[in-house]
Order: structure tokens, then C-alpha cells, then sequence
């Protein structure tokens, strides 16, 4: 199956400044790149490139004071298969870890495992540990949050997230993250295009998807409780312990939005 992804988002910055960028598709995505991406800059400035410990895929750039507008393009081959599953997958004893795993237990800067720990064992000590476990985490995050788009809050928590039981994706992931640490699971965000295929559509514009995964029976898997279906055509840009890690636009200064357009479909051919 082909999908056509891409974006088109546009700044307006009051002075020269320095930009960080994630917004190429992951470094493990690249065997399935069917057409090159194209990441655009006008007006015209260098952009230079690296990857971060998570294999993200970094651009750095300084934008001269105006308009700065960015999009990309490419068509990406993925499984016409929802996401993997084993519910049989274990969960791993701590001291088994191996040892690049470990990170994806500790609390960071919007999952505060130490905060909400004693509600995790409350909600979930009954859940049979492994795959089981985490599903259980997923529906409850899919039922105790609202996914409300016009609460959307950058600085939100997932602890604030399950005081207030609204949020929009990432809040949903931040959340279901916590509780899976909590738990001894290892979990870690990811974020990345994910379109309406096999599902209805969504009437509201497309935007950037997040989505978590867990490390069970010696590997990683996807979960994502905003949705909390197996879905087709999740397309991966970025992973980290949280949406600091993975955040897609880091403006050194003042950076206002004015354009925010995401591309995600099916398409015949590349």
C-alpha cells in the first residue's frame, strides 16, 4: 500500500532565527520510501543535518526575519495490515532489560511516573501483566480522557492530563506513557502521519499523530489509546521518552504560526 505524505507550514518571525527540525520521516522508515522526500525552505537558507540518540532524523537552520514557509513530500510503501499484535508478549523483569531500554521507565519532562505510580497499581495491579496490561492502560485513557482539540495546552502533563480528563493525542499518549512506566513497562513516544484508512473519515483537518510504543517480549510494539484501535498506515518521523524529544518545529525565538496543513492518503502510485 502507497502513502502520500507531506506537509505545507508556514511562520511569520519578527528577527533572524534559529530553527530546529524534525520533520523527515524516521531513519527506519527509509527502506519503504517509494518517493524521496522533498523538505523545502523559502525563502532558501541551508539546512544541516544529523540524527539525535533516537535515530531522529534533525535539521538545523537560521531564518531570516519574515515569512518562513516549510513543506516536504513523499510516498511511502507500508503494510496494507493493521499495526502488529501478540497478546501472548510478556513483560520483562526490570533486571532482564537490556540496557537502552532502561530510559523508557524513568519520568521525564511530561510523564511524571513518580506522580502518578500509586494511582497505576490502584487502576491496573489486577490487569495480567505483559500485553494484557498495557490494553487495559489503553482503555482507560481512551475512556477517562475527551479528546478535545480546542483544549490543546503545550505545557499540559499527563498528570494534569488525568486531573482533567481532556486533551488531544499527545496528552492521550503522555498519559497511557506514565502509566505503562509506572507499571515497569517500558514505553516511549512516537509521533508521525497516520491517515483515515480503514476507519471513517475524519471530517476535521489532518494533522501530525502520536502514538506510544512498549517493549514487551524482547521488542517493541505499537499502542495508541486516542484511538485505541489496530490502524493501517502509520507512517513514523520521530520517537523519544516524550513530545520534548520529538518535537517536529523548535524556534529559538519568536515563531508565530500562520499555515498548518498535513498530508496523509492512500494513493495508486508513487
Amino acid at each position: 500500500m502507497l502513502i502520500h505524505v507531506g506537509f505545507d507550514i508556514e511562520f511569520d518571525l519578527p528577527e533572524l532565527t534559529p530553527m530546529l527540525l524534525l520533520l523527515n520521516l524516521h531513519h527506519s522508515v527509509m527502506p519503504a520510501i517509494r518517493r524521496p522526500e522533498n523538505l523545502c525552505v523559502e525563502p532558501f537558507v541551508p539546512i544541516t543535518h544529523h540524527h539525535d540518540s533516537f535515530g531522529n532524523h534533525c535539521g538545523r537552520l537560521v531564518a531570516p526575519a519574515g515569512p518562513l514557509r516549510l513543506t516536504n513530500d513523499a510516498v511511502v510503501e507500508v503494510s496494507p495490515m493493521p499495526d502488529e499484535a501478540d497478546t501472548g508478549a510478556v513483560q520483562h523483569v526490570v533486571a532482564d532489560l537490556p540496557a537502552d531500554v532502561l530510559q523508557f521507565l524513568l519520568p521525564s519532562r511530561y510523564c511524571e511516573v513518580d506522580l502518578l505510580k500509586d494511582q497505576a497499581w490502584q487502576l491496573f495491579s489486577r490487569a495480567a501483566p505483559g500485553w494484557s496490561r498495557v490494553q487495559a492502560v489503553c482503555d482507560h485513557v481512551h475512556s477517562h480522557v475527551t479528546f478535545n482539540y480546542f483544549s490543546a495546552r503545550v505545557t499540559r502533563t499527563a498528570a494534569e492530563t488525568f486531573a482533567e480528563r481532556q486533551g488531544v493525542c499527545r496528552d492521550f499518549t503522555h498519559l497511557a506513557v506514565t502509566f505503562c512506566r509506572a507499571l515497569n513497562i517500558p514505553a516511549r513516544y512516537a509521533t508521525g502521519y497516520l491517515g483515515d484508512i480503514g476507519v471513517p473519515q475524519d471530517p476535521a483537518p489532518m494533522d501530525f499523530s502520536a502514538w506510544f510504543e512498549v517493549y514487551l517480549g524482547g521488542r517493541w510494539w505499537t499502542f495508541d489509546a486516542r484511538h485505541n484501535q489496530r490502524r493501517i498506515g502509520r507512517v513514523l518521523m520521530a520517537r523519544g521518552r516524550d513530545a520534548v524529544d520529538v518535537a517536529l518545529t523548535t524556534a529559538f525565538g519568536v515563531a508565530t504560526l500562520r499555515k498548518f496543513l498535513v498530508t496523509t492518503e492512500q494513493v495508486t502510485q508513487s
